[in-house]
């Protein structure tokens, strides 16, 4: 072979050894990468007392994933924790495989609803109308850091600094920094029983509860109060939480016991995703990050590349 080509064919063939060990590291990744990477969606079973996991394209991972709550009502996710209220004021902790960390991790609290999760603390919205603040510890940070909603506050989103509180009583959201101060106590106002709220980007999504069978709906409004869409989703069957994942919304609809599909645009995607819930309550979906195992074998196919560039040189 010619001493000219020589150079050239092994840079070609290094060049394609590269190309064929990144494909190699991105099929075995899909391989190694767990279910729960692609996003789980963890849903409370009110009357059934238990915690069910699905995945996002509607399959069943555990029904019962956590059993024997006591009428458990808000959820919320972070890392590999699941953090929930229950009827009976308290705030249990979990592991995402369903492993009980700390059943009473917070007590005392007056028919804890919604709950959120920023960084190492959790914000809980109380029946009668308190907002209290712990960490994921379980140590109390303020009982009652914002007070005085009418009805009891039901859910709660939380975007950066500032928390986003729905009211039953008034049919309004409130702002409010994650220290308690009031930003704007009616930020949107004129709702119908908003009883769930999620924050993507810019934007507030809400369930309007109060339409009835067939009469929920889900509003589109932004987080300075402005509306976007008042009815972006309509016919829906009571619904009461809202989770919102990537560029889709996952609504749990109470009466007839579904989750359903649908994109930040208001398309349906799947009306019945999920079916069969008993009396669902809350829903979290979780975002975890990619697989170690993906990232060691990045890492190898990185190194093997060196290696034979090395040898080529």
């Amino acid at each position: 072979m010619n001493r000219k080509i020589i150079p050239l064919f092994a840079a070609v063939m290094f060049r394609l050894s590269a190309i064929s060990i990144m494909a190699l590291v991105l099929s075995a990744g899909a391989v190694l990468m767990p279910s729960t990477a692609r996003g789980q969606i963890f849903v409370t079973s009110f009357y059934n007392s238990t915690i069910g996991e699905y995945a996002t394209s509607g399959d069943t991972v555990n029904a019962s994933l956590v059993s024997g709550l006591s009428y458990p009502m808000g959820i919320a996710v972070s890392g590999s924790d699941l953090f929930v209220t229950t009827g009976f004021g308290v705030i249990g902790e979990y592991t995402t495989s369903g492993t009980g960390v700390n059943a009473s991790l917070v007590s005392g609290l007056t028919d804890p609803y919604g709950i959120a999760v920023s960084g190492s603390d959790l914000f809980v919205a109380n029946e009668n109308g308190v907002i209290g603040e712990y960490t994921t510890s379980g140590t109390t940070v303020d009982a009652s850091l914002i007070s005085g909603f009418d009805d009891g506050a039901t859910t709660i989103a939380v975007s950066g600094s500032d928390l986003f509180i729905a009211n039953n009583g008034s049919g309004t959201i409130g702002e409010y920094t994650t220290s308690g101060a009031t930003v704007n106590g009616s930020l949107v106002s004129g709702l119908s029983v908003p009883r769930g709220i999620a924050a993507s980007g810019s934007d507030l999504f809400v369930t309007n509860y109060g339409g009835g069978e067939g009469g929920g709906t889900i509003g589109e409004y932004t987080m300075s109060g402005a509306v976007v869409n008042a009815s972006l989703v309509s016919g829906l069957n009571y619904p009461i939480c809202i989770a919102v994942y990537g560029s889709d919304l996952f609504v749990l609809n109470y009466w007839d016991g579904t989750i359903g599909e649908y994109t930040t645009s208001g398309d349906a995607v799947n009306a019945s995703l999920v079916s069969g819930l008993s009396y669902p309550y809350g829903i979290a979906v979780e975002v975890p990050e990619p697989a170690t195992g993906l990232m060691l074998l990045i890492a190898g196919a990185a190194l093997s590349m060196r290696r034979r560039r090395k040898q080529l040189a």
